[in-house]
């Protein structure tokens, strides 16, 4: 149903998003059995287009541990032959380093994952749509950076829904993978972040680029880290001082290791997973 919402107008998806979940269960399920009921008196069958259920996010998806929903940290590729690491930016203040950073993943052929506020699509979004003609996923990272833990679920909603739009609307991309602000959440918010069809994504290894130490600080605390496994994902911030010198040999140093990096949306296990206690997903 929130995959359909995305192709609702303004004004029903302002009315959906504010229904409480059981108001928004109930018609899920009325919807369902108008379906169902059409099927069985014939209405099923023809040639009209339908929604396959691989493209919708379950809100049921089995994220909780010891009574908490928690986010996707990193994954679990043990099993895989390929050795796999996703790096990402969040972009919530400044571009001047942004091109910087594009031309040297270009030069390594490189894709990665830049989550953005609506504040940053807002000041640039020629830069929004150079990201993505470049090849790299976009993500959300919320409208106003707010503690959304503190918010309540419909402003949650909104916070998700603003940015969306306007990505939405510059590109023609639906983004489904959200990061929120300052890595603060709740099982509230997770459970929001599924039910409105994004995966909730944190990280495995901080570069603390954002605390400005320098580039070699930036580059052991990541290629040196003990959590640099198959399937981590790296927290970086395109508007960072040292980031964009840093970059290029942070990217040979995790290569040198045997490690591809993908965007998130290559590591992430789409179906069928749960979690760990530590955020690992892991395929059931």
């Amino acid at each position: 149903m929130n995959q359909l919402m995305r192709y609702a107008s303004d004004g029903i998806k302002k009315t959906w998003y504010k229904m409480p979940q059981g108001v928004r269960a109930t018609w899920i399920m009325f919807a369902v059995t108008a379906v169902s009921l059409q099927w069985c008196l014939g209405g099923g069958g023809g040639n009209e287009k339908t929604v396959s259920s691989a493209n919708v996010i379950s809100d049921a998806k089995n994220s909780t541990i010891n009574g908490k929903d928690l986010p996707i940290y990193c994954v679990d590729r043990q099993n895989d032959a390929s050795k796999q690491v996703s790096l990402s930016f969040d972009a919530a203040w400044g571009a001047d380093d942004t091109i910087r950073i594009l031309d040297t993943l270009d030069k390594y052929n490189v894709k990665v994952t830049f989550f953005m506020t609506g504040g940053w699509v807002n000041d640039y979004p020629d830069m929004v749509k150079e990201i993505y003609a470049r090849g790299h996923d976009l993500g959300n990272h919320s409208e106003n950076h707010k503690q959304m833990s503190k918010l309540s679920e419909a402003q949650n909603q909104e916070e998700i829904m603003k940015v969306h739009d306007k990505v939405k609307e510059l590109t023609g991309y639906d983004m489904f993978l959200f990061r929120p602000p300052y890595g603060d959440y709740d099982s509230e918010l997770i459970k929001t972040v599924y039910g409105m069809n994004y995966y909730p994504i944190q990280w495995s290894i901080d570069s603390l680029d954002w605390k400005d130490y320098g580039v070699d600080s930036i580059i052991k605390r990541v290629v040196e880290s003990k959590y640099l496994d198959n399937g981590a994902i790296i927290l970086c911030h395109n508007g960072a001082k040292y980031t964009a010198e840093a970059l290029g040999s942070l990217i040979g140093g995790i290569q040198a290791k045997g490690y591809e990096l993908v965007p998130i949306s290559q590591l992430i296990i789409r179906d069928d997973f749960h979690m760990d206690t530590t955020g690992k997903q892991i395929a059931d």
